[in-house]
């Protein structure tokens, strides 16, 4: 029987077990037909064959940020910041209980928390699953099938192996982060297979470094592969540093990490760079030419003297753009009529170009900074007490300045006159509570937080050139929304990781500082713990890293290198992923860091909610989400995956393979 992909090579799709969509094999199916040609012996026999599939490898890196079912309510890299210290849910207007996590993420949870598609007000859990998994079957067709293209060369058929095993091995890393124990494919089968078990996620990382080690050695430099978005040596070393701090390997992770800090051409970008952007309205929200605002200006991300730039995933032009509501989606809702002046008025009424009467420029923060709706919610840990460094919230470092534009204090906008506005408060500063202590912002979760106005914000070109406009959610059609992969902030943040397990706490310091210094912060570190660099990862690496994975994986980092957390707590490498309940005690470094830093399970005094939500409960389970039943357990009738611990249907005594190789082994077994 010959391997077959279903249906189109543009529509790849997981193994039975991994989606409901299985391959059948009737006689029908194994018949002629004009669609034969998508066969991959017809498609594979050629080197254009495997770049067609390199490039969908690569264009779908920017499917985990944002995602072609454009709802303009959420995106996927969202879901990685609602399971972490960073934020929260903010839509608390509707369904009471959709950040009830606790209770809500079970295996057998329907549509709005294991769809496979994305868009409306789901979490992306199943979206993230079988994305990941169309990613490793896209990988794992390269490799199945480039000994067919007898025309390569040795290196050109390195070369793509290499960039194959990186886009494999990103997959991986992020599963099992997310998911813990999961089942490894590492090929294409003549047949379906239903018959699968789980390989514990050690096995994985050992078998995705081994790949990794082997890939730095054959993809060639970025200058060597001439376009943007692809897959580098540099990337590859990233990742490598990453799979050698996960098998706790930190002297190997820090040797690659200065190889590709002193040796790869890449260097921090110190000075401005490439085009000023002034943002959408300067009358509004002045913006003062700054290194850090450059550096997040899409136009700059791809550009040849973007000298930080390691991986980027390019997301512009009419045919491949996807848009990103940024402004929308993690902006506050600041033009809600909850928010209202001492008076009673509204805050900040819509006026658009066209209204002679009432529109003022510099009121128009709708252009200036979108028109937010609040969906992600910043937790008030990353607005405050992230910043704090030697007991002083660093107002001046540029990435929480407000001063130059980057940074949006609530505070600092203005009060608008007009119709339902307030004449006597027009032009004073925002406040939360009047003089009397009442509340004027009703909801602050979704309606009053500060945010980093450089990373979120994005040109809706289409809202711009529309007078009448008030809606302005982003980079909306026409316009650009290129994203960071990778950069050498995180490279220098990973090597101050590995220095700190290793012990070397002064050298992680100097690395951290860096960082800090290129940002023109005014506190720098004389010694540093994990959580200091934690912090640093999410005042620089905000909506870049996946941060509910870079927490979980610093989590199994601190429990093999046996280095304490900042509040003394050691891990053991046993259990500290194999704990439930919601008390603060226990749990892993990621579930200390959500009670110290969130509002799971906890309603601290002075936040405003409505009555009756049952928002914001976490569970120590949850440092993985759950396998699920319908796209993965449910169609495995031959095989049992292993669950969760904590969840329904776990069991310590199932199946699971230790050795990656015996996975592989058994991959060919139906």
């Amino acid at each position: 029987m010959k391997k077959y992909i279903k249906n189109k090579i543009s529509r790849l799709v997981p193994l039975a077990v991994l989606a409901a969509m299985s391959v059948s094999c009737s006689k029908d199916f194994l018949e002629a037909d004009p669609l034969s040609f998508y066969k991959p012996e017809n498609t594979f026999n050629t080197e254009a064959g495997l770049q067609a599939t390199l490039a969908l490898c690569d264009k779908q890196l920017r499917n985990n940020y944002v995602h072609y079912n454009f709802s303009g309510v959420s995106v996927p890299i969202g879901t990685e910041y609602l399971f972490s210290d960073m934020a929260q849910y903010g839509k608390t207007d509707t369904n009471g209980s959709i950040a009830d996590y606790a209770n809500t993420i079970v295996p057998s949870a329907g549509t709005d928390v294991f769809r496979r598609d994305a868009g409306g007000e789901s979490i992306y859990l199943g979206f993230l699953w079988t994305e990941a998994y169309t990613g490793i079957k896209n990988a794992n067709t390269i490799l199945t099938y480039i000994g067919d293209v007898k025309s390569l060369s040795e290196d050109v058929k390195n070369k793509y192996i290499g960039q194959a095993y990186f886009h494999r091995a990103y997959r991986y890393l992020n599963l099992v982060y997310e998911f813990g124990d999961i089942p490894l494919i590492t090929k294409i089968l003549e047949v379906p297979k239903q018959s699968y078990y789980s390989t514990k996620k050690e096995a994985i990382i050992e078998m995705i470094t081994a790949d990794m080690e082997k890939a730095v050695q054959w993809v060639p430099d970025q200058s060597k592969i001439g376009y943007v978005g692809m897959v580098s040596k540099g990337a590859c070393r990233q990742l490598l540093i990453k799979c050698y701090l996960a098998s706790g390997r930190f002297a190997d992770a820090e040797a690659q990490a200065n190889i590709l800090i002193n040796q790869s051409g890449y260097s921090l970008v110190q000075n401005n760079l490439g085009i000023f952007d002034p943002g959408g309205n300067p009358t509004a929200w002045p913006i003062t030419r700054n290194v850090i605002w450059d550096l997040h200006r899409p136009e700059n991300k791809v550009i040849g003297s973007n000298t930080e730039a390691i991986l980027v995933a390019p997301n512009g032009g009419a045919q491949s753009f996807l848009a990103f509501a940024s402004m929308r989606i993690f902006g506050p809702n600041w033009n809600d009529a909850n928010l209202i002046t001492p008076d009673g008025k509204t805050a900040a009424p819509r006026f658009p170009l066209t209204d002679k009467t009432n529109y003022n420029a510099k009121y128009d923060y709708q252009r200036a900074l979108g028109r937010g709706i609040g969906t992600i919610s910043a937790s008030y840990y990353s607005q405050h007490p992230m910043w704090v460094v030697n007991g002083v919230e660093d107002n001046q470092d540029l990435r929480h300045n407000s001063t130059v534009g980057n940074w949006v204090h609530m505070k600092d906008l203005k009060y608008a006159s007009g119709a339902g506005g307030s004449v006597t408060w027009a032009g004073q500063n925002f406040r939360m509570k009047d003089a009397n202590g009442k509340l004027l912002a009703l909801d602050s979760i979704r309606d009053w937080f500060d945010f980093p106005h450089y990373k979120i914000f994005y040109h809706d070109v289409v809202a711009e050139t529309t007078p009448t406009a008030n809606d302005f959610q982003g980079a909306t059609a026409g316009a650009s929304a290129h994203m960071y992969i990778y950069r050498l902030a995180e490279t220098y943040l990973l090597r101050a990781e590995a220095r700190f397990y290793q012990g070397n706490v002064a050298g992680a310091a100097q690395d951290v500082n860096v960082v800090r210094t290129r940002a023109k912060a005014s506190q720098m570190y004389t010694t540093v713990t994990i959580g200091d660099i934690c912090a640093e990862r999410g005042r620089e690496l905000y909506l870049e890293e996946w941060r509910n994975v870079e927490l979980k994986r610093i989590s199994h980092c601190l429990a093999l290198s046996g280095k304490p957390d900042e509040w003394g707590n050691i891990y053991s490498k046993t259990n500290w992923d194999k704990q439930s309940g919601r008390d603060a005690s226990g749990g892993s470094y990621w579930w200390q860091r959500i009670v110290h830093y969130t509002l799971y399970n906890k309603y601290p005094a002075g936040i405003s909610i409505k009555p009756g939500v049952k928002f914001y409960t976490m569970d120590k389970r949850n440092n993985y989400w759950p396998i699920p039943y319908k796209l993965a357990i449910e169609p495995n009738i031959n095989g049992q995956l292993s669950q969760n611990f904590g969840y329904d249907g776990y069991d310590a005594n199932v199946k699971v393979w230790t050795k990656w190789q015996d996975a592989v082994e058994d991959e060919s077994k139906i």
